[in-house]
């Protein structure tokens, strides 16, 4: 008899995260063009206020970990829950830049909050023994939402709807979220003795070779997610790059379908083997496309979408993988220290991706920045193999 994964509460929390990541990504392909526009901010401007919400969430992201393991859970999460709801209403009321600023980092605190948060309490909610399987479908929601929003929130712009309009489909996604969230039951969590604050509580020690893999892995995506469009571009591609991001989100979501039962199974090391090769190729793909558009520009669109699928069959396999393998290295007293662990060295990758793929481009030319990000990838994949792996079969605690 297999424990059971669906339930109402895993429900709630599965609509509660797609209905966050939603009003999230319906307002990134949207919220360089309010800038420009409403406040006249030029590109570097654009910048700076769209990554202080990235810098702005990893600041509190360790943070949030060790609350989320000396509190109840639930509280906390409906807390940040409500905080980044309220942020949408903030922006409709900025009437300046510098307002606009401090709300986009209240907004991301809030953001790096609930993340780890609503991470947690899922892993609180479903048996241990479907884990992996239960993570994949949390990611998969996600995954929905990220290949759904940012096409609904360009169609939105595109058909002349006013701005404030669009903050108000985001504000009325993430509403109905939180009142998901609050219908979500916990177990009962008794309070934890706290040792004096030391290093481990905000980070997991024995996750870091786990976390310098990752992080690894996260520059080349973080690459990709801000720049592939522009890449495309100075390639002479002429196709619809927002199609990159829906091929991308179909393979993950094709992919966790089965890799969250591998994963229960123990194989979990094998799973993240398997998803680094394949993202291997794609990088190293992805940077040859400047030479097979040269010989043929229709090979190299069909080529392009592959690229994005065979991507995101990569990224989607490791995901629920890397979370379990964190879980795994800690004591249940410890999960939110090891879930903020995960998503702070990927958050990282992402900034530096974001920071050193505009760097290389504007010094030579993207090719060579997803050249050094496929090389990046090589790396991570070695010191798994020698490193990581001998590592957490020697510290694993289930």
């Amino acid at each position: 008899m297999k424990d059971r994964l669906i339930t109402s509460s895993y429900c709630f929390i599965l609509a509660a995260n797609f209905l966050l990541y939603f009003g999230f990504w319906l307002l990134i392909p949207v919220l360089p063009f309010y800038l420009s526009e409403f406040f006249q901010a030029g590109n570097s401007t654009i910048g700076i206020v769209l990554s202080c919400y990235t810098v702005a969430a990893l600041c509190i992201r360790p943070f949030s970990g060790y609350l989320l393991d000396t509190f109840a859970r639930k509280p906390l999460y409906l807390f940040a829950y409500f905080i980044f709801m309220m942020m949408f209403g903030g922006y409709l009321i900025a009437g300046s830049l510098t307002l606009f600023i401090i709300f986009r980092i209240i907004h991301g605190v809030s953001f790096g909050m609930v993340t780890v948060g609503g991470n947690t309490v899922v892993i609180d909610i479903m048996p241990s023994s479907r884990r992996g399987e239960g993570l994949g479908y949390y990611g998969l929601t996600n995954n929905m939402a990220m290949s759904i929003g940012p096409m609904f929130g360009l169609f939105l712009h595109d058909a002349g709807v006013s701005f404030s309009t669009i903050f108000c489909y985001a504000l009325s996604s993430c509403i109905l979220g939180f009142l998901s969230a609050s219908l979500v039951k916990t177990p009962y969590k008794p309070p934890v003795k706290r040792e004096p604050i030391s290093l481990d509580r905000f980070i997991l020690l024995k996750g870091m070779p786990a976390g310098l893999s990752l992080l690894l892995l996260s520059i080349p995506y973080g690459m990709t997610t801000n720049y592939v469009a522009m890449y495309a571009h100075e390639i002479g591609l002429r196709t619809q790059t927002g199609f990159f991001f829906t091929f991308m989100a179909v393979g993950m979501a094709i992919s966790r379908i089965f890799s969250g039962k591998l994963v229960d199974r123990g194989k979990i090391t094998q799973v993240i083997v398997a998803g680094l090769y394949l993202v291997v190729c794609s990088f190293f793909l992805l940077s040859a496309c400047v030479y097979l558009i040269q010989w043929n520009d229709t090979a190299c669109t069909i080529l392009f979408f592959g690229i994005a699928l065979l991507m995101g069959v990569g990224f989607g396999i490791m995901f629920p993988a890397f979370n379990t393998l964190f879980v795994n290295l800690a004591p249940n007293s410890q999960r939110g220290t090891a879930t903020s662990t995960y998503l702070t060295s990927w958050d990282v990758g992402i900034g530096i991706g974001m920071l050193v793929g505009g760097y290389i481009a504007e010094i030579s030319t993207f090719d060579k920045a997803y050249l050094f990000g496929a090389c990046l990838t090589v790396v991570s994949a070695i010191y798994f193999k020698i490193k990581v792996t001998p590592h957490y079969h020697k510290n694993k605690l289930r």
